[in-house]
């Protein structure tokens, strides 16, 4: 079990470290305090004036206060309209600031993060954290502090009002301090425990939704949508469960808050009405002090109820944290290069993921010369795509070192390093934007004359034209009005505007058809040459002009040699090819 005290100065440390982000916006703070203060001193005036609005105008009939008394109250409430205005405005432009503060950093945290980081938690979780966190953070940087100070100082205003009237009837009121104080403490460490798992099954439920949404054609084919419905209605029932155990805990907490203030007013009215038949209290003095208390139960409620806010706040700062405390990836290398010749070599490279799984590859050596085309194959989870994740450096090898023109690709900076390689894949990435824009992804300060000419070297230039909007059309997300063929082409023409000394395929024609790849492999050959070129080939059929082939079993290198030499010895290779084939005559 943890230590409650541990637990309270670990949240304290949490709570501590955001309000560092706050006080970057001290101008605003200090300005929405002003606010407070004259909020505070307005609503204590107010409650003053009762003594003498009773006693003055109702007792004595005096005439001189029936128009100063109404003229005084309504300054006084333009007044606080005018301090709330400024406070509502500083705590919500600091809040905002903050949320704004921590996604940018979230984000450039989770775009410097290594590779493997992202194999250990769903992306619909860490874009959890960076929408839903980040605004209860708001909430807890803004929202509570301002119900906290605006509060609090009302409370120590009416209480110094109460003091000044009788001291007797404001001891009597404060002995419920304390407990109040303990019901907070209480309340907030079930807040914090509860708001944890709430802010996890946020994050599973935007998984799940992410994952059925994704796959809705396959969810509709195999008859899996009452399934679905029900493992999403069982995280969102967990969900529910969790908000109304916050929410019971709130209302409980405010319902000992309202008992233990009823006590106190009754207390009120016992001692008053003795002072009072004593002849030590008028009536706008007990007018006073029952205002006085009734304008300390809402404040006594919010104070309380703050609590759900900080530990929301709290509950999600651990988890943004947690990803901003992360490392970035290694990135010690100093040597900057402006363009590489590409000579790649793989020395005794080994890679574990984990320590207690089979290596993804064991012991790999071979060479790519500048100029030439390396094709590498193997079944399924031989290693292939493992083997081209070392090369940009998002993996480290466990064991071995991989040399570009003779130095160890470590030693160069990651920016620069990055800047020697295209990548074309499988699955491309287009973002929802102009062609223009996901086409300058390869070079920001290509001129739009450039971009043309890369579409055209892409056998992209022809649908380009067609689209609505042309070059400047929206491709919605993931590039999802375009087809594969035209995704891949636009792929191409983005490592074409690149123009790195390395290019790396990743089964770049796997899913097309016949007509879509002839167009894509002849948008390839205007990209290929004079580079260094790693292709991982699904379709053996494409490999047959490479310079060298790779062939990976298990991690392992087990076979290389030029298409013509692998057939000829009979190996894996072979073995591949003719199955591929008898599948296609088959077919």
């Amino acid at each position: 079990m943890n230590n409650p005290e541990i637990v309270e100065h670990s949240a304290w440390k949490v709570y501590r470290r955001l309000l560092g982000y706050v006080s970057a916006y001290w101008p605003f703070l200090a300005i929405a305090v002003v606010g407070m203060v004259i909020e505070a001193l307005s609503a204590a005036g107010f409650t003053y004036l009762m003594k003498p609005m009773v006693d003055e105008t109702f007792v004595a009939k005096d005439p001189a206060v029936r128009w100063s008394l109404p003229l005084t109250i309504l300054g006084l409430f333009i007044v606080r309209g005018i301090a709330t205005w400024v406070t509502d405005y500083g705590m919500a432009r600091t809040g905002r600031s903050v949320v704004l503060d921590l996604r940018q950093q979230v984000l450039n945290k989770f775009l410097r993060m290594s590779s493997s980081r992202f194999d250990g938690e769903p992306i619909p979780a860490l874009v959890s954290r960076l929408n839903y966190d980040t605004e209860q953070v708001a909430q807890a940087s803004s929202e509570a502090i301002k119900i906290t100070l605006t509060d609090t100082l009302t409370i120590i205003a009416m209480i110094a009002v109460m003091l000044n009237e009788s001291v007797k009837v404001t001891l009597a009121v404060l002995i419920i301090a304390p407990v109040i104080a303990y019901i907070s403490g209480k309340v907030g460490r079930r807040y914090r425990r509860i708001n944890r798992g709430i802010q996890e099954g946020v994050g599973h439920m935007a998984q799940a939704a992410e994952e059925v949404l994704s796959a809705q054609q396959e969810v509709k084919i195999y008859g899996m949508q009452e399934a679905e419905e029900k493992r999403y209605a069982a995280l969102a029932r967990n969900n529910l469960r969790m908000h109304l155990k916050v929410e019971s805990t709130r209302a409980s907490a405010s319902s000992m808050v309202q008992v233990l203030a009823a006590s106190a007013l009754a207390a009120i009215l016992l001692i008053a009405g003795q002072e009072a038949m004593q002849g030590r209290m008028t009536a706008g003095s007990f007018v006073l002090l029952m205002t006085s208390m009734m304008a300390l139960l809402p404040s006594l409620k919010r104070i309380t109820n703050v609590q759900s806010i900080i530990q929301r706040g709290v509950a999600a700062s651990e988890r943004l944290f947690s990803t901003l405390d992360q490392p970035d990836e290694p990135d010690q290398g100093t040597i900057e290069i402006a363009r590489a010749k590409g000579d790649i070599v793989f020395q005794g490279v080994s890679v574990h993921y984990r320590a207690d799984e089979r290596p993804a590859l064991r012991n790999v050596h071979f060479q790519a010369r500048p100029g030439t085309v390396t094709a590498i194959v193997g079944r399924s989870g031989s290693g292939k795509s493992t083997l081209i994740r070392l090369l940009p450096r998002f993996y480290q090898p466990s064991a071995g070192q991989i040399l570009l023109d003779g130095i160890d690709i470590r030693e160069f900076g990651l920016s620069s390093l990055r800047r020697q390689i295209a990548l074309v894949s499988q699955q491309v990435m287009l973002f929802d934007d102009s062609v223009l824009a996901n086409v300058r992804y390869g070079r920001v300060d290509a001129s739009e004359d450039e971009v043309w000419q890369a579409l055209r070297a892409a056998n992209a230039e022809e649908f380009v034209l067609k689209l609505p909007e042309g070059i400047l059309t929206k491709l919605g997300e993931r590039g999802n009005r375009l087809s594969g063929g035209q995704k891949q082409r636009l792929a191409i023409a983005r490592a074409i505007l690149k123009d790195a000394p390395i290019l790396i395929l990743d089964e770049a024609t796997a899913a097309l058809d016949n007509e879509s790849e002839r167009l894509v492999q002849e948008a390839l050959s205007h990209l290929i040459p004079d580079r260094t070129t790693l292709i991982i080939a699904h379709r053996l059929s494409t490999v047959e002009h490479a310079d060298q082939v790779l062939v990976l079993d298990e991690g392992a290198l087990v076979e290389s040699g030029t298409h013509t030499q692998l057939l000829a010895q009979g190996g894996l290779y072979s073995h591949l090819y003719k199955m591929q084939f008898r599948e296609s005559d088959g077919a």
